[in-house]
């Protein structure tokens, strides 16, 4: 008998800021003094993504199929990452229902960014534009992204069986 549950899964990730880098979120290069640090583009919202995709079919985390322990992952665009999750994704007979990702940042603000973030993640997973919801928040001073050291995002996707 086949489930056709919905599956659903949570995905977190969080880089530090640091100076002679790009910020690249969701796929998208918004003007800023620093960026993110990290083995890839260290884009956030795309590595949330990718964990809560990856985890709602049950397939692992981002860690082990794109390790910072691999050359060839060096400075990839997570876009390119995203498309490869699309594909694991597919191949378990999944398709995506829809995604909600919050951003934790400080600064810059990401609201005028939100729509393209959207349409990339769409774009790379082959889905209505709809289906993707890309919001953000302060940490109001608090923490690491209260004092922006950093910023971190949280992602919960669902999937649904293909027939």
């Amino acid at each position: 008998m086949k489930n056709n549950s919905p599956r659903v899964g949570i995905g977190y990730d969080v880089h530090r800021f640091a100076p002679g880098r790009k910020l690249i979120l969701g796929g998208v290069r918004i003007p800023s003094d620093s960026g993110l640090l990290g083995h890839s583009d260290a884009d956030v919202v795309l590595h949330a993504v990718c964990d809560a995709l990856l985890g709602a079919a049950g397939l692992g985390d981002i860690g082990v199929h794109f390790p910072d322990t691999e050359r060839r992952y060096k400075s990839i665009s997570s876009l390119t990452l995203l498309k490869h999750v699309a594909g694991k994704i597919k191949k378990k007979k999944y398709a995506v229902g829809n995604i909600d990702l919050t951003l934790v940042l400080e600064s810059p603000k990401i609201r005028s960014y939100a729509s393209r973030m959207e349409k990339n993640i769409a774009r790379c997973l082959g889905v209505p534009a709809n289906r993707i919801s890309v919001k953000a928040t302060t940490n109001e001073g608090l923490g690491f992204a209260g004092r922006k050291e950093g910023c971190a995002a949280v992602a919960v996707a669902c999937l649904v069986a293909l027939e």
